[in-house]
């Protein structure tokens, strides 16, 4: 079996929680180490890892195949250039980029280098996530009329990660929990024809955006993409209508929650949401109204590092293209422009 030696840019909440304990597991990677600038708390985890001091040291370890650019989101161009430039696959957080040019350029890049470069959209691996597209493909509810993603927190302080909160280019709650609901609607639905974007600052003292309504206009449906981080009481996360019925679906993944009490992935029950996170399906079936709740499907963000391994030892398809993450960020910039126009904008497609 091909072994793809693996190194992480940082090794924060991203590194330890959604990609070590992953790239770990799977026995086509081997977990060589990662770039830590000032803490170094890998080999607490990972004894046999290095705790890199500089990106320059990763990048020159020819054994090395494959970086990961989990650093924060204003300097994954910079960071994501260097490694395709060195000759390296690398797999980029959420967000991307921060404009569309730069998603492009990357793009363009990872072709000329024939490297492999995929967007980290954890979430279409949620159980919630796939337990909406999979009641949707299955047509339990008819045609599509709208559709609602939510992700709402209770943050009513100002974060302690500066790199989220200080006005750049990567910060703000659209810039970090936007890509995972827009990824949802366009993996379910493909891109709107235009949008109409309200953005705006609710935390005292905060400088910058903290909550969004984005609403997705499409020629038969309408979808509404909203966050914020002063909602105490969430709705559910998920709602969906449509001629024959209506499914209501909480966030109700448990991954991150387990990832952070500790748990390794891995097992028949990773991933498995509590029963009382079912979904509630109300529809016609052969004639007759139902009302009853369905099991969700499994979560598992193994499946993404799954998809990696088979793209780069394989050559299959990546899991998340370059195209599908600028094209996040092109709803992004439209988003933005509706925001300060105030008005509905046209999405114009590269």
């Amino acid at each position: 079996m091909r072994i793809i030696k693996t190194a992480l840019l940082s090794y924060g909440m991203s590194g330890k929680i959604f990609h070590a304990p992953f790239i770990a597991a799977n026995p086509g990677f081997q977990l060589c180490g990662s770039w830590e600038r000032s803490s170094k708390n890998i080999q607490n985890d990972y004894p046999e890892v290095t705790s890199y001091p500089t990106l320059e040291a990763i990048l020159a370890d020819e054994t090395i195949e494959l970086v990961i650019v989990n650093t924060p989101n204003e300097s994954h161009y910079e960071y994501a250039t260097k490694v395709l430039e060195a000759g390296k696959h690398a797999v980029v957080e959420k967000a991307f980029t921060t404009t569309v040019a730069q998603g492009e350029a990357l793009k363009k890049r990872a072709q000329q280098k024939g490297k492999m470069l995929s967007v980290y959209q954890n979430r279409r691996f949620d159980s919630d996530c796939r337990t909406v597209r999979r009641v949707i493909t299955d047509n339990l509810l008819g045609d599509i009329v709208e559709a609602e993603f939510h992700y709402d927190r209770y943050k009513p302080v100002i974060g302690p990660k500066l790199h989220k909160e200080t006005p750049n280019a990567g910060a703000g709650l659209l810039m970090d929990l936007g890509p995972h609901l827009i990824d949802e609607a366009l993996l379910i639905f493909g891109m709107p024809q235009a949008l109409f974007a309200d953005i705006r600052t609710t935390r005292p003292f905060s400088k910058v955006d903290d909550w969004f309504d984005i609403q997705l206009y499409y020629p038969e449906i309408r979808v509404r993409l909203k966050a914020g981080n002063i909602v105490r009481e969430p709705i559910p996360a998920n709602v969906i209508h449509g001629m024959k019925g209506s499914f209501i679906k909480t966030r109700g993944d448990v991954q991150e929650a387990d990832l952070l009490a500790g748990k390794k992935p891995g097992g028949d029950q990773w991933g498995t949401e509590p029963t009382s996170e079912q979904g509630l399906l109300h529809t016609e079936k052969d004639g007759k109204e139902i009302r009853e709740t369905i099991p969700s499907d499994r979560g598992n963000y193994g499946d993404y590092y799954a998809g990696i391994y088979a793209a780069i030892a394989e050559g299959k398809p990546v899991p998340v293209t370059a195209d599908e993450g600028i094209n996040i960020i092109r709803v992004i910039e439209t988003a933005i422009k509706s925001n300060r126009e105030k008005k509905v904008v046209e999405l114009l497609l590269g």
